[in-house]
């Protein structure tokens, strides 16, 4: 006599989770914290029931929050996977989700982007509005001198495209079952992404602008920052994948955890494309170089 609790569809019901309220409580004090940490660097006070919260521990207590509950909620999805829970419908749902979450990242480098165009394309309209982020009526802004795009942008170029093949060449091992060449691919990506977010730094410590300098700085500092905490995001994600394939988590049929850090890794070679080439060569394009 079949088991009354046998299921004969290829959908999956999930246990009772605390993860989404936790999630959004911490980050509820994550928010709150980071009002708080602002006014706590303005040498500023805020203060609630006789207490002043201008602190920088809220926030972190908030992060931690945040991500514990990552961890922890992670962890029971690649349970369920463990299960045999993630049928061929929850496999095509979550593909769904992780679309739907590069789209939301999309539209975030879209805001970066268009303030970059509006700054650059318009230079006369921000020297009138915002005379603080003063451009001189040009592009780059009057005694800015830009970093070389041929220099260490370049560098980061191909160091992201090399990453892409690598992060490739270990997906077509795994469909393959050669797990030799899928450790090798990935440990070869996570080398690069720090490879990548080393080079930036140095680049950063260079640069001969700050953010608070110019509008100019303003933007290159926040596009290019923002990617640059992606690609640290894409690298930690890849270094995960790498210790579940060695632990043999992975199978040809089964591994979307890594498919999505693929996609992911893949989006953030993307963006920096466009980023090199309207930011780095078309934004700077006839302006005084940096030369170290």
């Amino acid at each position: 006599m079949a088991d009354a609790h046998e299921t004969h569809h290829d959908y999956h019901i999930i246990d009772p989770s605390p993860w989404p309220f936790i999630g959004s409580v911490g980050a509820l004090i994550m928010a709150f914290g980071g009002i708080t940490y602002m006014r706590y660097l303005s040498d500023d006070q805020m203060r609630m029931f006789g207490v002043n919260m201008a602190q920088p521990w809220i926030f972190y207590i908030g992060l931690a929050v945040v991500l514990y509950t990552m961890f922890a909620w992670w962890a029971d999805t690649i349970k369920e996977a463990h299960q045999g829970h993630h049928t061929r419908v929850v496999s095509l749902h979550l593909r769904y989700g992780m679309i739907m979450f590069i789209a939301s990242e999309v539209m975030f480098f879209v805001a970066w982007f268009w303030a970059f165009f509006d700054a650059s394309l318009f230079p006369n309209e921000v020297h009138q509005v915002a005379r603080a982020a003063f451009t001189g009526g040009q592009w780059p802004p009057a005694g800015i001198e830009v970093l070389d795009p041929l220099h260490l942008p370049l560098y980061n170029t191909v160091i992201l495209l090399l990453s892409g093949t690598t992060v490739t060449w270990a997906h077509h091992a795994l469909l393959h079952n050669d797990r030799k060449g899928l450790v090798n691919g990935l440990v070869l990506t996570v080398l690069l992404g720090l490879f990548f977010s080393s080079v930036q730094a140095y680049e950063y410590i260079h640069a001969p602008f700050a953010f608070k300098d110019s509008i100019y700085g303003a933007t290159f500092f926040m596009a290019t920052g923002f990617h640059g905490f992606h690609v640290i995001i894409g690298t930690i994600f890849l270094i995960v994948c790498l210790v579940r394939a060695m632990k043999g988590d992975f199978t040809p049929k089964q591994h979307f955890g890594f498919e999505a850090a693929a996609w992911y890794w893949h989006f953030v070679d993307v963006v920096w494309l466009f980023l090199f080439f309207s930011i780095y060569v078309w934004g700077s394009w006839g302006a005084a170089l940096h030369v170290e």
